[in-house]
């Protein structure tokens, strides 16, 4: 059974991405996140690695739609741990120098080269390619999980995309900020992860990123969890209730016992009397009830039945 985080990449991966500048910017973002660079003999070039064979399929279709050039598989093993393949892909030389400076990952001077770590306003200059750009950042380095959905369940709601470095999740947050999406970041060992909690955040993240099946999966299960908690909620309410109840009749109990055995119930007045005999009667009813059974208001019973309490605590 597929993940949350799956099945939202391969939704990803299904809404096609029509317009060249928004195939840049998720290019440049799936590398910012999957891929790093590399030098070999003196050539550079870049690596990016990936463990969904769709994501592989559909990231070397675009690169070569966009570039016209293919990446070739530099190596493919298993984790052993997460049992899955793991694909790498590189592309090395001069063509990599040039896709990489129009994905505005580096900067081509005369005297050499210089990475950039901040993300490149020219890539993300219009709202479909700050879409596809946070849609690149998620399929290459991010996760997303949700509670089970039938099922009772400590874990919470939590999306996440980990950068290598501050400077560029702190620019995907400003992007994500643009859409009044509000994530936050932190360092985790030499990396940095932005990251949300909020439940309705992520709705709104997922509207972002136009992916509907998702957006539908994560509202059934915030309306199911909601109203589990709701009922939750109201059972453990009446649970309480049910315990002062209880408490407070062991209480009149005592109290109506401490007159019985000192001066004896039938030196109570009338009223007095009818509550003591109506609550030995019936040890487990409510307030309610008695009052009902009386004839008389439930404030009328409280209050007769604290003159009983206040009488047998100056006896005891």
């Amino acid at each position: 059974m597929s993940t949350f985080t799956e099945e939202l990449k391969n939704e990803i991966i299904q809404t096609p991405i029509d317009v060249e500048n928004c195939k840049i910017a998720f290019l440049s973002a799936f590398i910012r996140t999957s891929g790093s660079i590399v030098s070999s003999d003196g050539n550079l070039g870049f690596e990016i690695i990936t463990e969904n064979e769709r994501a592989a399929e559909f990231i070397t279709e675009t690169f070569e739609a966009v570039f016209h050039t293919p990446l070739t598989v530099s190596d493919a093993r298993v984790d052993v741990l997460r049992g899955r393949d793991k694909l790498k892909f590189a592309c090395m030389g001069e063509a990599a120098r040039g896709i990489l400076a129009k994905l505005g990952i580096i900067k081509i001077h005369d005297d050499g080269i210089s990475l950039t770590f901040g993300i490149d306003e020219n890539i993300v200059e219009d709202e479909q390619c700050q879409a596809a750009y946070i849609k690149g950042a998620f399929l290459g380095g991010g996760s997303c999980t949700l509670p089970e959905e039938q099922t009772y369940s400590r874990t919470g709601y939590h999306f996440e995309v980990v950068f290598s470095n501050r400077i560029t999740a702190s620019d995907y947050c400003e992007l994500l900020c643009d859409f009044e999406v509000l994530a936050k970041c932190v360092t985790r060992k030499d990396s940095a992860v932005v990251y949300i909690k909020s439940k309705e955040v992520i709705s709104d993240l997922l509207h972002v990123m136009q992916a509907d099946r998702c957006l539908k999966k994560l509202n059934r299960i915030v309306e199911h969890k909601d109203k589990s908690n709701n009922e939750n909620r109201v059972s453990n309410c009446s649970v309480s209730n049910i315990d002062k109840a209880v408490t407070a009749s062991v209480a009149q109990i005592k109290s109506i016992e401490i007159i019985s055995q000192t001066i004896g119930l039938k030196s109570l007045n009338r009223n007095l009397f009818e509550v003591a005999e109506a609550r030995l009667a019936d040890k487990n009813a409510s307030m309610q009830e008695l009052a009902d059974r009386l004839h008389i208001t439930k404030s009328c019973i409280n209050h007769r039945m604290r003159k009983i309490t206040n009488m047998a605590s100056q006896l005891s």
